[in-house]
């Protein structure tokens, strides 16, 4: 039996340990989240900082076109509160993995509200589309009612067998623009946000810092990009992910690969692309870091172009790269090209 005295010490210092533990011990847990790919994972840690926990699915150097889920993935979906992905059908995969892992928390879409850029079904002509709001359905409603997931992604019938061949009819590399890149972030700040309004300062705290970092590179991306000769604006890469860049600073991309980097690719886009570099004199082609450029090197021994740098498209480098955040990634992307095509 303990003694009415020992009773009272006890709960004394139980007491004073409560009023001398730092208030960070009481504190919430970190919410568990998921971002599909390393670019949108390192947008969502930015404005999410102390009070989430993120899974990125498609890490550094990976290639979300050719993804497969693990176990491990689909556990840390069912486990997650809120899932960020690119949408405009990047993810051909994320489907079947959300109904795997049984994912019943919010869904919330990157891209939702940009105009994305449209192609053909050779992936290598882009134009505005102004009715953007319509084709990924209602975001809103995903949000709200998890239940309706199958409807986000597009229409999938015989897919899952070909993800990652076919990105529908909107290029989905809207991350190469940094004014979009501002739209990303307005998302994933009303998500977290939303899921989380105690710590909803915070967040739009960290957006406000994060978007003026966004801003000011764009500056000088726009200032780099400018210095260059309009004959020096034809770009040649692995495969056509950089139409937003080239419509936001006044570029052609050619690519002997279409939107996926799973794409085949025809001997006869090969001679025409082969035969384009010739005629106009394009001096340097640009490797991927996720890419197979065995092709593309061919194509730079054939027509005495030369290499003129890695360019990082879908993914991230590791800590110890050149392009380890998103920033990082799209100033390198930047700085290789000026410094290739103004020579």
């Amino acid at each position: 039996m303990f003694s009415r005295r020992t009773l009272l010490t006890s709960a004394s210092v139980l007491a004073t340990l409560a009023l001398t533990l730092p208030t960070t011990a009481w504190a919430k847990e970190p919410i568990p989240v998921v971002a599909t790919f390393s670019i949108l994972g390192d947008m969502v840690e930015r404005i999410g900082g102390e009070h989430i926990v993120v899974t990125t699915l498609v890490g550094p150097d990976g290639d979300a076109h050719v993804y497969q889920p693990t176990p491990q993935a689909a556990r840390a979906v069912a486990e997650a509160d809120l899932m960020f992905v690119n949408g405009l059908d990047f993810e051909g995969w994320l489907e079947r993995l959300a109904q795997a892992a049984a994912f019943d928390g919010a869904l919330v879409v990157a891209t939702d509200g940009i105009e994305a850029l449209t192609f053909d079904e050779h992936g290598d002509e882009h134009g505005d589309h102004e009715d953007h709001d319509d084709h990924d359905d209602d975001h809103d409603d995903h949000e709200d009612d998890h239940d309706d997931h199958d409807k986000h992604e597009g229409e999938h019938d015989d897919h899952d067998d070909h993800a990652g061949h076919d990105h529908g009819a909107f290029d989905p590399h809207a991350w190469q623009s940094l004014t979009h890149a501002v739209t990303y972030v307005d998302n994933i700040t009303a998500g977290l946000a939303k899921a989380d309004p105690e710590n909803a300062a915070d967040y739009y705290a960290n957006r406000a810092t994060y978007v003026t970092e966004i801003e000011a590179l764009n500056v000088d991306v726009t200032a780099m990009m400018a210095g260059l000769p309009e004959e020096k604006r034809t770009v040649v890469t692995s495969h056509d992910a950089f139409g937003y860049f080239a419509h936001a600073y006044g570029f052609n991309f050619e690519a002997p690969q279409g939107l996926s980097t799973e794409s085949e690719v025809s001997a006869a886009d090969v001679a025409e692309l082969i035969e384009q570099i010739r005629e106009e004199g394009i001096s340097a082609v640009f490797i991927e870091a996720i890419a197979d450029n065995r092709l593309l090197k061919q194509i730079a021994n054939e027509t005495d172009a030369t290499i003129g740098g890695t360019l990082y498209s879908d993914g991230l480098s590791n800590a110890e790269g050149p392009a380890s955040t998103y920033l990082d990634m799209m100033r390198h992307n930047a700085e290789t090209l000026s410094k290739a095509l103004s020579n």
